[in-house]
């Protein structure tokens, strides 16, 4: 018995986009569908209550991050992440593999794992896929991720093709040390870097190990958004339809409507709450930046067609207040609204996919965001 399966539900006639059910333990997810991150068992500014409110179906932590704070053994000595936050839906942890080479400038990748240095006190630290394994098993979300090695960009063919390679060999000592198979379920990550014939080697390598679920990862990493379209277009179709396809780290409103065309299911990304941070909100008609000093005496929401708690209660001359004065609750409110954003775009995205229409449901989205102007860009 998988502790995850995925249901395909429809397939959109106008594109390869699915409609799908997620069943895991702790509820099932309607996909496509975009993951709030929590990075530390928490998804800043907001409660477990708040994302119920929003309808957050799954949100995801940091493997890495826990590790270092409070620590894998605190959280299963709670009873495991769900009981340590109070939260009873679903949950994903990443690997931590992408925080290692991302936040440590000291690292050395070896077969073994990786040894770096902790970025918070400079203590010398290793992690293996075994490792990792045992930090998620420990943290105990409904599914998980297997160790991987993700190729910065640009990166040269050899180096893309040594580190997708050492991915794979990593995947299946994670298979093998994975102790929570019944209700825990591990996916495994397709690398590759922005060769589409080093990404059907590893499509072809990590599917063989018959994963429950399988990621994208390598994207949205600085490369240009028409070239991970591209990657996305070759590698999605080396997938197998009858389980779960995730993005990692993507989260604009335009790069979620252009993954789901091309096949995607799952997203996660820390844009809506760190933009939200910074005083920008998403709104049906573009990126809107409180700060500014028009917005003063601005008694209108932040976004006229949205019903979220944020819009439906405090003026943009209220919000623009709190954040230039850096109080928190004005950070809770954008990072609120942004997050209620991109789940309603979710829900009208799966249900463009039900009507037949998503291709009509992108274009005039575009329209309205201001996304079909030349050198448009969501953020």
């Amino acid at each position: 018995m998988m502790a995850v399966k995925y249901e395909l539900i429809k397939t959109c006639k106008q594109t390869g986009a699915r409609l799908g059910r997620l069943h895991t333990p702790h509820g099932t997810i309607e996909t496509p569908i975009f993951m709030p991150v929590g990075t530390l068992a928490t998804v800043k500014t907001q409660s477990p209550e708040d994302l119920k409110q929003m309808n957050a179906q799954i949100i995801l932590s940091n493997t890495y991050h826990l590790f270092l704070r409070p620590g894998d053994d605190i959280v299963k000595e709670a009873g495991g992440l769900h009981s340590f936050m109070n939260w009873d839906r679903p949950i994903l942890t990443d690997s931590g593999g992408f925080q290692v080479f991302s936040l440590s400038n000291m690292r050395k990748i070896e077969e073994e794992g990786v040894h770096f240095k902790n970025h918070l006190s400079g203590e010398k630290l290793f992690i293996s896929p075994e490792k990792a394994t045992q930090i998620q098993n420990n943290l105990g979300a409904d599914i998980m991720m297997a160790f991987d090695e993700c190729a910065p960009y640009p990166a040269d063919r050899d180096y893309v093709k040594q580190s997708l390679e050492r991915t794979t060999r990593w995947a299946e000592r994670c298979l093998k040390a994975h102790q929570r198979p019944h209700d825990q379920a591990l996916f495994g990550i397709v690398q590759g870097g922005m060769y589409a014939d080093l990404r059907e080697q590893s499509a072809r390598e990590i599917t063989a190990l018959d994963f429950p679920g399988y990621a994208i990862g390598g994207l949205s990493v600085g490369e240009p958004k028409d070239l991970m379209n591209e990657v996305l277009e070759s590698t999605t179709p080396l997938l197998p339809q009858n389980k779960a396809r995730y993005l990692m780290g993507v989260g604009s409103p335009d790069a979620l409507l252009d993954g789901v065309i091309r096949g995607v299911d799952m997203f996660d990304c820390v844009l809506p709450t760190r933009i939200g941070r910074n005083g920008t909100t998403m709104t049906s008609e573009g990126r809107l930046v409180i700060r500014n000093a028009k917005y003063a005496r601005d008694f209108r929401p932040l976004d006229e067609k949205c019903d979220c708690y944020t819009c439906t209660n405090y003026s943009r001359a209220y919000i623009r207040h709190l954040v230039k004065c850096d109080e928190t609750f004005g950070f809770r409110l954008t990072s609120y609204h942004n997050l209620y954003f991109l789940l309603k775009l979710m829900e009208n995205i799966r249900e463009a996919i039900r009507q037949d229409s998503l291709l009509d449901y992108r274009n005039q989205f575009f329209e309205e965001y201001g996304l079909n102007k030349p050198n448009a860009r969501a953020f």
